[in-house]
């Protein structure tokens, strides 16, 4: 076909309108692909509980009585009659001490015994003659007088050898050791024909297991923070009440040993800054044992009423904790919060946050405050058992655990 000079012009300067539109379209279209949009977050109200501050310690488990078991008499052991680490009785025969030396001493004061008893009998005798005569004027004053003072030294005398025969009767008995207290028993430190010395040799120990103390040192700033709360009437201390403690074994998850609080020492210790504290803990099967290793929670509060959320919702700057919450409009501001301990998997909020405060969840990365979010509705729920709750160090006196009150 032949062309026409008029379609050629046409043709030639139409093209490049037809160009510049398609491109105009071309970057309208890639402008409003890179256009954001708005980010949809998970929202929830706070979930809220009354809840109990629980302290962390760690500290090992002592016996409340440690007895050391020394001979009260020398002499050579003669017999061993327990089974070494178990259970004993209090009074339960442990060692014999050769005890002849003993009964023949205890024989000897008896015979003593006897014979001052003899010299005394005559003496009265001796006294209520010379008193008979003494009515009758056939002996003086004089010689009477002696024959009382007679009778009262050999009184005397009866009386001090009464308590030498009580004195070797005792040594006789303490031929026999026996344990002084009820408790588990060490091992034997001597051995059959051993000479022991009366209060020096030690010849076994035994200690109380049922109950048992858990010892721990506690900070000066939690015992300030105890007595500040004692003064508001919010929590007894320690030192006045049985406070509950619980505790749990280096292998254990849970906290399965309760005991209650009952000595708190009378002074810090000036070169660690600690008090010293104990609780005591049943132990009716004597699975505790003194020195074994524990981790302690004491009452770190009275109960207070506490919004819970989740760890993850927690924007951490190096001296602040923030949170972002919807406003109206869908606008985000944020919060600064004054966090807890952890609670049923949940960190307390103790500051800073209101009940009707929709807090956002998710996507916080992309957060800006001042932004606009869409929102869905997640409600919080628990995440853990409330009986054994956890949480990471904080500074204290910051209470590391709480329960449900």
């Amino acid at each position: 076909m032949k062309r026409t000079p008029d379609s050629s012009r046409h043709a030639w300067w139409a093209w490049p309108l037809t160009a510049l539109a398609s491109l105009t379209l071309t970057a309208c279209a890639a402008k409003k692909a890179d256009a954001p949009s708005t980010p949809l977050v998970a929202v929830s109200r706070p979930l809220q509980k009354d809840v109990v501050d629980w302290d962390d310690y760690a500290g090992r488990f002592e016996g409340i009585q440690d007895v050391q078991v020394r001979p009260r008499v020398s002499g050579q052991i003669t017999r061993i009659a327990f089974r070494e680490g178990v259970e004993v009785q209090q009074g339960q025969f442990m060692f014999e001490i050769d005890p002849r030396p003993f009964r023949a001493a205890l024989n000897q004061a008896k015979g003593q015994e006897a014979r001052a008893a003899a010299i005394f009998a005559n003496a009265q005798t001796e006294r209520a003659r010379a008193a008979a005569l003494l009515q009758a004027q056939a002996v003086s004053q004089e010689e009477f007088e002696l024959k009382v003072a007679a009778e009262r030294s050999a009184n005397a005398d009866l009386e001090a050898a009464k308590a030498s025969v009580e004195a070797r009767a005792l040594d006789l008995e303490f031929t026999t050791v026996r344990s002084p207290i009820a408790g588990r028993i060490s091992d034997k430190r001597v051995s059959i024909g051993d000479y022991v010395t009366a209060g020096q040799t030690l010849l076994t120990r035994v200690v109380s297991i049922d109950p048992i103390w858990f010892s721990f040192d506690g900070a000066e700033n939690f015992y300030l923070k105890y007595i500040r709360q004692a003064e508001r009437g919010e929590r007894q201390s320690s030192r006045y009440a049985a406070n509950p403690i619980d505790i749990k074994l280096a292998d254990e998850a849970g906290y399965r040993w309760h005991g209650q609080m009952s000595f708190v020492d009378t002074a810090i210790d000036k070169t660690s800054g600690t008090i010293r504290a104990h609780a005591v803990v049943p132990n009716p099967h004597g699975f505790l044992i003194p020195g074994m290793f524990g981790r302690a929670r004491l009452l770190g509060s009275g109960a207070y009423h506490a919004l819970l959320i989740p760890d993850e919702a927690i924007v951490t700057d190096q001296a602040r904790r923030s949170v972002f919450v919807v406003g109206p409009g869908g606008k985000v501001v944020a919060r600064n919060v004054e966090t807890g301990p952890l609670v049923m998997g949940l960190r307390v909020i103790k500051g800073g946050l209101r009940p009707d405060d929709d807090v956002v969840l998710d996507g916080l990365a992309g957060l800006k405050p001042g932004g606009s979010v869409r929102t869905h509705s997640a409600p919080i729920r628990p995440r853990a058992a409330d009986d054994a709750p956890t949480a990471a160090v904080v500074e204290t006196p910051q209470s590391l655990e709480a329960i449900v009150q």
